[in-house]
């Protein structure tokens, strides 16, 4: 796994918990909305020097007194095979750990949370699950998009952690009758809505 940053105090990133941040290198959409194309962008990803996990776990063992939990996220961390072996690596410290992802890959979600490497997952609801609504917000034409997203939700509604989902609202593309269908939909789900931050995002690469 590669890691392009690392925060090492966070007071916001997992509501109630003191936690370190680690972002992954690397996403399998390309939402012209984010605010991380450095951690999406193949070419920037390269510019940007990786940080040692070695270097993340000496930082944890050094901090366990004080930090509470760590956060993975992204970048999207599920597109990684060595994502577990980390997760258990930090699990053995004795850290709690929050996974944020976009939900595309349901398998290793419930395969992290069985094997109870995960205690919260944040999890992005784009828009309305619908093709041409999902491919307008990720640039990704899947045909199993909206199976995957879709088994990802049933997974942790079915699950015994705690989990959040989340929508962030784009200009142009979330309309009244769109919120009003996710509420409708999710509004059980501690669904939560994101105000879309201006500034530099990967639309400016696209």
């Amino acid at each position: 796994m590669k890691i392009g940053g690392f925060t090492k105090q966070s007071f916001i990133d997992w509501e109630g918990k003191i936690t370190a941040v680690a972002f992954t290198k690397g996403c399998n959409y390309r939402c012209w909305y984010c605010h991380n194309p450095s951690l999406v962008i193949p070419s920037l990803i390269k510019k940007s020097p990786d940080i040692p996990i070695e270097f993340i776990i000496d930082f944890l063992l050094s901090r366990r007194e004080w930090l509470e939990g760590v956060v993975i996220t992204g970048g999207e961390p599920t597109i990684h095979n060595d994502l577990e072996s980390i997760l258990t690596e930090i699990r053995n410290i004795g850290y709690q750990i929050k996974l944020d992802t976009n939900g595309s890959n349901p398998a290793i979600l419930e395969k992290l949370i069985k094997k109870k490497l995960v205690d919260f997952v944040a999890m992005d609801i784009k828009t309305v699950l619908k093709p041409e609504k999902y491919t307008e917000i990720t640039g990704v034409n899947n045909p199993d998009q909206i199976k995957n997203i879709k088994q990802s939700v049933n997974i942790l509604r079915n699950s015994n952690i705690k989990y959040q989902l989340r929508t962030t609202i784009c200009p142009g593309h979330h309309t009244t009758e769109i919120i009003a269908e996710l509420k409708e939909k999710y509004g059980n789900d501690n669904l939560i809505f994101q105000d879309y931050r201006e500034g530099e995002n990967l639309n400016k690469y696209c």
